[in-house]
């Protein structure tokens, strides 16, 4: 019962850093010097247009009554109605979460198909020309910019050599797949249909380089520093000592033990592509929930600005409480109690 515990402890903390989560963001959005009703109405509205509105929208109540009615809400699955869009909170997140899930999971893909293997080539052949290549890819992943990468991107692959398709999810000439899960690649694939799955595949590939590019970068590097420190452990020389073949030594030794810190780094990273995706989505006209953020953020649309936030560190919480339960698997040292 030790790790089932563990669970229940880290599910009943996770929603005390939610419940703080709900209120600073809920503080933050209405202390800025921001009416969002102008924002809604214009400028131009008539005062009486302006009053009539932030009643409706509970804004003449007090700060504190306002949280607890947002939070009475909340607590039966209602996350407002969007000021901007009309519709409830739920629906939008229902309609934009998959999009930036299925970006982020193949980025989360593509970083770790990059990373672990450039990390490591780096710390098996330390201080030689594949260490540095493997260190050069790995800092120009980590040091530019999202936006600058995602541009370029575009120039190259989409302006010049036409290699790439333009932004969007698809084509305007493919007809999306019936909607089972929201992401389009899965869902052609679950109905076979073909047309959409290769053109929605197409499109995905180079936002998902973009974000995993730059997670890649620091995957490679946590890698090769905990496996360089690895390699010189007492079982290592042991294991190399009986004769075991380098790559059995290396695979089957080192690399378990060396992939506890990068778990973490990789949980940390999923996470980071979320926030990052911000940024490509609306680059790469993504119809993901990083764009509806940006949209909810230049609109002054409160009850959506806290969804996201609320999905947000959500996801951030289940990804590290996963990451966490994966040590036990790769270290059977560590116990939970």
């Amino acid at each position: 019962m030790g790790l089932w515990s563990y669970i229940l402890r880290r599910l009943a903390l996770m929603v005390l850093v939610l419940f703080g989560v709900t209120a600073i963001t809920f503080v933050l959005t209405h202390v800025v010097p921001v009416n969002p009703v102008l924002a809604l109405v214009g400028d131009r509205a008539p005062q009486e247009l302006v009053d009539k509105v932030y009643r409706e929208l509970g804004l003449d109540k007090p700060l504190w009554t306002q949280y607890g009615i947002y939070m009475e809400n909340l607590l039966q699955g209602n996350l407002g109605t969007s000021i901007a869009s009309q519709r409830p909170v739920a629906e939008d997140l229902a309609r934009y979460l998959p999009a930036t899930m299925e970006l982020a999971l193949a980025a989360m893909l593509v970083a770790i198909f990059l990373g672990v293997p450039a990390g490591i080539v780096s710390a098996v052949y330390h201080n030689r020309w594949p260490d540095h290549v493997a260190r050069i890819l790995a800092l120009g992943g980590v040091s530019l910019p999202v936006f600058f990468v995602a541009l370029v991107f575009l120039a190259v692959f989409y302006v010049k050599l036409g290699w790439m398709p333009g932004p969007g999810q698809l084509s305007s000439y493919v007809v999306p797949p019936p909607r089972i899960t929201g992401m389009v690649v899965l869902d052609a694939l679950l109905t076979a249909h073909w047309t959409a799955f290769w053109n929605g595949l197409h499109h995905l590939i180079m936002p998902a380089s973009v974000l995993g590019w730059s997670s890649a970068g620091i995957i490679a590097r946590m890698l090769r520093s905990s496996l360089l420190e690895v390699l010189h452990a007492d079982y290592v020389r042991t294991a190399r000592a009986k004769g075991l073949p380098e790559r059995t030594v290396i695979l089957g030794h080192a690399l378990r033990n060396a992939l506890i810190p990068t778990v973490t780094v990789i949980g940390l990273a999923f996470g980071g592509l979320l926030q990052g995706a911000v940024l490509t989505e609306t680059i790469f006209a993504w119809p993901g929930i990083g764009r509806y953020a940006t949209l909810s953020v230049t609109q002054i649309d409160v009850p959506a600005v806290l969804g996201v936030t609320l999905v947000a560190a959500l996801i951030y919480s289940l990804v590290n409480l996963l990451v966490d339960i994966s040590y036990a698997y790769l270290d059977p040292r560590i116990h939970y109690g």
